[in-house]
């Protein structure tokens, strides 16, 4: 123990003095650092150090030197001064439980994201990116050339459709598409004879349709995310896969209301209003669906691994700083 509080003692008073030295060089009237006498000073550094193991308070303190030491002109004064930060830096980071020294990564996540790992594909492994977005972000137009960009297939759910009805399967059952837009797990629906309701019972395993529809679309997803380089928008694909253990990239595309309704109003050749209820509803209709299939709320942002504002960039630089963080 007196160990360690000799070399907290000895680490503050050399964050004092290089205080000091910094400010003597700048000569700047936002004064020093630490205003105090050295005595109160370095006896406060140093219970940073013991009693503050996050460090954020030492950290900004240290961040407030080196800013400084930064604008000093005399580049023989500012290497001077940035080598003693930088011996200091190194010294505190040696310390037990300071700032930088426990990681937050996931170790479960990290598994799952080829972005994170940076390991080279095998034969076996394929690039999935999985990629949410609000209507009228333009997220349809960004995956689709981004999966253009990358040579690799792109799945929307008016593809996947085609592609469910190619493998023979029954229309009434697998379409997404009318699925989606009919989604409603909350209330009765009306309607329908008990025959009908009978036949449908059979059909589905005693599943109801609505949940029929989501399990051959997730077991789709699974396919093509074990067979093939694809893009998948939207339907719970990222929590899909997450749950199934398979690698991908989700992504999460947004942008804000008001440029959703002018983008929108541009696509779709809608009047002002109708296009804010069509937003609405369809906001509604997504945050509803993805709540109920995954357990978990849409859009929220530890959900996925990057998170774009479109109309930060538009569809071009978007699908470049998708590119850059895949490593593609």
């Amino acid at each position: 123990m007196e160990e360690n509080q000799k070399k907290y003692t000895e680490l503050a008073n050399r964050i004092y003095d290089l205080d000091g030295a910094v400010y003597e060089c700048v000569g700047s009237s936002l004064g020093r650092t630490f205003t105090g006498g050295r005595e109160r000073t370095v006896r406060n550094l140093s219970m940073l150090m013991y009693t503050k193991p996050d460090g954020h308070i030492l950290r900004s303190e240290l961040a407030l030197i080196s800013n400084m030491a930064r604008t000093i002109e005399n580049k023989e004064e500012k290497s001077r001064m940035m080598t003693e930060y930088n011996e200091i830096l190194m010294e505190i980071e040696k310390l037990p439980n300071v700032f930088g020294k426990v990681d937050i990564l996931d170790d479960e996540r990290v598994r799952l994201n080829l972005a994170a790992t940076r390991e080279k594909l095998s034969e076996d492994d394929h690039l999935v990116v999985c990629i949410s977005r609000t209507q009228g972000s333009a997220g349809n137009d960004i995956g689709f050339e981004l999966a253009d960009n990358l040579k690799i297939n792109y799945y929307d759910v008016e593809i996947f459709d085609q592609v469910m009805k190619r493998l023979e399967a029954d229309k009434d059952a697998v379409n997404d598409a009318e699925n989606f837009a009919d989604f409603n797990k909350y209330t009765k629906k009306s309607g329908g004879s008990l025959k009908t309701r009978f036949r449908e019972f059979n059909r589905y395993h005693g599943l109801p349709k609505q949940d029929a529809v989501f399990f051959n679309m997730s077991d789709l997803i699974c396919n093509l995310a074990k067979t093939e380089d694809c893009i998948i928008m939207g339907r719970c694909a990222d929590m899909i896969l997450k749950n199934n253990h398979i690698p991908h990239i989700s992504l999460f595309i947004s942008a804000p209301f008001s440029v959703r309704v002018e983008h929108i109003m541009a696509v779709r050749n809608m009047e002002l209003k109708q296009a804010i209820r069509f937003l609405k509803k369809m906001d509604r209709q997504h945050r509803k669906y993805y709540q109920f299939y995954t357990g978990e709320k849409w859009g929220k942002p530890e959900n996925y691994d990057l998170c774009i504002n479109s109309a930060n960039y538009g569809i071009k630089e978007t699908i470049d700083v998708i590119r850059r963080m895949i490593g593609k």
